[in-house]
Formats: structure tokens, sequence, C-alpha cells
């Protein structure tokens, strides 16, 4: 077995998100500090591997997906989240951190107005569509919004050997490199459980 846990013989696979989504939400989630009640806005590749990060030490974790997304929301549950719902629903208590995976501007004041008075909103993503306008008082009250943008080795070090010990596991769907299209259009409608990986090892 190799570090993620499973058969080498799978481990360009299962690899695969785990050095792209689960190193930043490895990163995210330390830039979340130490809350104890984290929200997930975007349950996709990411989220899914941090999750098991999270649970592992001990948070209660809180998935937010689009909107209908009952699919995203129970996949969520099923991986451990005390609660999951629409990204425009209120959590059931306020959280102490929150993380946007998703690349929604409009999700900064959501997650803003979730988390509690000297709470956490981390922004995970490369890009992000532009940020609405929002009234003060949902930053007032030393709340902290920030990005994450780079990646350090000592952040794979730690990851790497967390991601063993746990272990984690990265539930993937494997398509030709000649599907790259679709699976980009898969990941705009968030039809996608998990992560996509492509294939591009030559065939014949």
């Amino acid at each position: 077995r190799d570090v993620t846990g499973v058969q080498t013989c799978a481990l360009p696979i299962s690899a695969a998100p785990l050095l792209c989504a689960g190193l930043i939400g490895y990163r995210s989630l330390r830039a979340a500090g130490d809350a104890r009640r984290l929200g997930l806005y975007g349950f996709g590749a990411a989220a899914h591997i941090v999750i098991q990060l999270a649970r592992h030490e001990g948070r209660e974790v809180y998935g937010f997906t689009r909107p209908g997304d009952d699919a995203g929301q129970e996949f969520a549950l099923s991986l451990g989240a005390r609660w999951a719902g629409a990204s425009d629903a209120a959590p059931p208590q306020p959280l102490d951190a929150a993380i946007i995976f998703a690349p929604a501007g409009e999700l900064v004041p959501l997650a803003l107005r979730a988390v509690a008075p000297g709470g956490v909103v981390v922004c995970a993503g490369i890009h992000m569509s532009v940020i609405p306008s929002f009234s003060y008082d949902l930053l007032w009250g030393e709340r902290v919004l920030r990005s994450v943008a780079n990646l350090t080795r000592r952040d794979g070090d730690e990851f790497l050997s967390l991601a063993a010990e746990i272990p984690v596991h990265a539930e993937t769907e494997l398509l030709p490199l000649a599907e790259a299209n679709t699976a980009l259009d898969r990941l705009r409608s968030g039809d996608v459980r998990g992560a996509l990986v492509l294939d591009v090892a030559p065939r014949g």
C-alpha cells in the first residue's frame, strides 16, 4: 500500500486529487485555524477530502451545496457532515470558520453571515467571480476574510503523512482525455461526486 492507503496499482488515479485538491484543501484548513465548527461551501474534490481531515481532528463539519443539489448534500452527510444544506441557508448554529471552494463571489457575504464574531472565512479558489458589496456589519466583530494562494513543501509533507495516517480516501471517476470538455462542463454544472481524473496514459 502507498501513502494514500490504497493499492499501489491504483496510485495514479487515487493520488491525483490528493496532489491538487487535497493540498489546497489542507492549506485552507490550516488557514481556518482550530475552528470547532467548520463550514465547507462547494462540496467537490477538495471538500470531500477536507471533511475527512476535519473529522479526524474532531471538528464538526457543515456542508453547503448549490440549492437543489440533494445528491451533494447526501454525499456530505455520508462522509460525516453534521448538517448539509443549500449555500443560501443558515447553518443550525454559528460557524467558527468557513472555507469557500466554489468560485462564486456571492458566497462570501453568505459565509461571513454564517460565522460567529471572530470567525474566519477562507477563499480557497484560484479564481472567483465578483464579490458583491455587503454591509460592514458582516465583517465587524473581528471576523477575518482571507485567501489561500500558494503551497509549500511543508504543506505537502504534513498532508501526505496525515493522509496516510487516517487514511484519506479520494473518490474518483476516470475519464479519457478526449472527454476533457465534458469533464469541464460537468464541473461547472456540479455533476461530480468527488473528483474527476483525466486519463492521459497512451493506449494500444
